[in-house]
């Protein structure tokens, strides 16, 4: 398969995933009104996937504020997963974090979503609305980590967007000036800023 396209929906899948010490399945997209974020990293106990995992895990309360539930996935394990949330932030691991690590072993949501890259996921980043609609979709080479801020940023312009019919402009956050998608709407946004 490949990357699902911005705007298309999203075929439920299920993985088994640890969280909280516990092994359980889930089935994504989320249908509870919330939406799904998801962070393919490449490995357990490696690099900068722990540097994600653990800034996403911090970030856990703006997200849970904007509606959203990020998921972790890797082709690792149920139990590496579980040996890496069991293991210390000292000795290499992430100990326990705010969000399931999901296991892809088979690798078959990575080729679903078209981070697989030889053996290892890339950093794919995926927002997916609370029908399943993916709205928006990254993917970044294994070395260089993303940025949880602008996650959240991003669900809260495309909730926005959903909500108001309106745009929102380069580094627009909640509260700021937003546009009609229309010529007048730029005008008016320009003549403010």
């Amino acid at each position: 398969m490949s990357t699902p396209l911005v705007g298309s929906k999203v075929a439920p899948f299920t993985l088994e995933g640890v969280h909280k010490k516990e092994i359980k399945n889930y089935t994504l997209p989320l249908t509870n009104g919330k939406y799904t974020v998801l962070l393919f990293y490449p490995l357990d106990f490696t690099f900068v996937c722990p540097t994600e995992i653990l800034a996403y895990s911090d970030a856990h309360a703006e997200f849970e504020k904007a509606g959203a539930q990020v998921f972790g996935i890797s082709v690792d394990s149920k139990y590496t997963h579980l040996a890496y949330t069991e293991t210390s932030r000292k000795a290499g691991g992430v100990g326990e974090i705010n969000f399931p690590l999901l296991a892809d072993l088979n690798k078959d949501v990575a080729r679903q979503f078209g981070v697989l890259s030889g053996a290892v996921a890339l950093r794919g980043l995926f927002i997916i609305d609370e029908e399943g609609v993916v709205q928006h979709a990254t993917i970044n080479n294994l070395s260089v980590g993303r940025n949880p801020q602008e996650t959240v940023r991003l669900v809260q312009a495309f909730q926005h967007t959903k909500k108001t019919g309106d745009v929102c402009p380069a580094n627009w956050t909640p509260g700021a000036d937003t546009m009609k998608p229309n010529p007048q709407g730029l005008k008016d946004y320009a003549a403010k800023h």
